[in-house]
């Protein structure tokens, strides 16, 4: 449930329940932070505007990306039939968009924003033409798949920070869990339309043709950000006391953080949350197609009802706001998406029920991401919101690797044998979740969603946490100071 609000513009190669994102010395410098702080302001009518233009163009890329990770599912699951081959994929496409996040943050926070945002969608965009390549030329191997996945990925730990960092200056507060929502909305949207036009798509012109159609979406994206203008954030005093060498600003961001305990601790609730999360998440797909003898239409429902659900969600925060107190909208929220989503999923037998436990789920997820965002971007200095957020990712989301691996091995050699007829836990627990493929799987998703819920209740025993909001400055406090300075 880590919050991305820059969306993902790579193929996913498995669909995984959602993720829960002192003054100057010297005058001059000063003098050209006020003037940096006055285009900055002269920029804000024309903010959302601009916001509004870049996100359409992620909403198109957005879809063409997930036609092509529903396709890509298809094909690694019809080759193998494995669970540990989809969490595999799912591992060498997400592991490099934690590992390499830090160094990202450093040189976003050094770099054109915008400059960066366009290279990481145009080198996602050219791995995805090269998987094509080797598809028409029936070369394409599941090795192929995974090195393009890390190689995507690491484009993705750049683009992350990079368009975080670039909504906190495009617009005001007030508007940052809005913006949120829509970068919700954009995700799950895509998830409705994407895995129901990829499956008509396959049918008529195969994965060669879906892919070739989620190349030109890129294009789109990236003509959409050349286009626009996006400021670059004024220096502050916190962007003065972590500059040096790459080294010095890549370890930054966790010092920032560990100074911080309501940042520290946020994070900490992401962590152990995406841990548990993960284990659901990458056998959603093998456990849906166990279970209904490769039925991919019933699976691309499921998966357009994640989108629905998400749509919805963001649809209201978009709308409301997210509640006063945005720690509520993270710790309530993934409570609310434990229990309703992964349990409700994990005990269902049929796709009217999985449909439902999809709805339900993802709606909280764009509350828990948009209400996590909106305290990291009022609190965290722009200048530094690169690293910081760098940071921030690795922190919550280096679970996920090792969990993804974990959670394929556990449902092929522990969970699905347990749960056939005269496993281990058949006679215990075949009442509540049955008894054959795919029953292993949905144990797995009662489970994470348990505990799930006892993370986000167990937050609000911790003041750091509770009160982050009160505890924590916002960062417009030490812009205000050196205007007036």
């Amino acid at each position: 449930m880590g919050s991305q609000p820059g969306g993902t513009r790579t193929f996913t190669l498995a669909p995984r329940w959602p993720r829960y994102v002192s003054s100057f010395g010297e005058r001059g410098l000063r003098a050209r932070f006020v003037s940096q702080a006055a285009m900055a302001q002269a920029t804000g009518p024309s903010g959302m505007r601009t916001f509004t233009a870049v996100w359409i163009g992620q909403l198109i890329s957005l879809v063409g990306t997930g036609m092509t990770g529903f396709a890509l599912v298809i094909y690694i699951w019809q080759l193998t039939g494995q669970a540990t081959a989809l969490a595999l994929g799912a591992f060498f496409r997400f592991a490099p968009t934690v590992l390499v996040s830090p160094i990202a943050g450093a040189l976003v926070d050094r770099w054109n924003r915008r400059k960066i945002i366009v290279l990481a969608d145009s080198g996602a965009g050219i791995l995805t033409s090269v998987l094509l390549l080797l598809y028409v030329t029936d070369d394409l191997q599941i090795w192929h798949i995974y090195l393009a996945g890390a190689f995507t990925g690491a484009f993705e730990s750049f683009h992350f920070p990079a368009f975080s960092a670039a909504i906190t200056v495009m617009l005001k507060k007030e508007h940052y869990a809005r913006a949120s929502g829509m970068m919700s909305f954009a995700e799950a949207a895509s998830g409705i339309f994407a895995p129901i036009f990829a499956g008509v798509l396959l049918i008529i012109i195969g994965i060669g043709g879906v892919m070739t159609i989620d190349v030109f979406t890129f294009v789109v994206a990236v003509t959409a950000v050349l286009l626009m203008r996006i400021p670059q954030p004024a220096v502050t005093e916190s962007g003065q006391a972590g500059r040096g060498s790459i080294l010095k600003e890549s370890i930054y961001g966790f010092r920032y953080i560990f100074q911080r305990r309501s940042l520290l601790g946020l994070q900490m609730v992401f962590f152990g949350v995406n841990f548990t999360a993960t284990f659901s998440g990458v056998v959603l797909a093998p456990m849906i197609l166990a279970r209904t003898n490769d039925n991919t239409a019933l699976l691309g429902t499921v998966q357009s009802a994640f989108g629905v659900g998400g749509v919805a969600g963001a649809l209201v925060l978009s709308t409301w706001g997210g509640p006063k107190r945005k720690v509520h909208g993270i710790l309530l929220g993934m409570v609310l998406a434990s229990i309703l989503g992964e349990v409700t999923m994990g005990i269902g037998r049929d796709v009217f029920l999985w449909a439902t436990a999809a709805f339900l789920g993802s709606f909280f997820i764009p509350i828990i991401n948009g209400s996590n965002q909106a305290i990291w971007q009022a609190k965290v200095a722009p200048d530094v919101q690169g690293r910081v957020f760098a940071a921030r990712r690795l922190i919550a989301q280096i679970t996920i690797p090792a969990a993804m691996i974990i959670a394929g091995l556990l449902a092929d050699g522990y969970f699905e044998p347990a749960l056939r007829s005269g496993g281990a836990l058949s006679d215990e627990l075949g009442f509540l979740v049955g008894v054959g493929p795919g029953s292993g799987m949905a144990l797995m998703f009662i489970i994470s969603g348990i505990i799930g819920a006892l993370i986000g209740i167990g937050g609000y025993a911790f003041h750091a946490v509770r009160d982050a909001e009160e505890i924590l400055p916002d960062h417009s406090r030490e812009i205000q100071q050196l205007v007036e300075a």
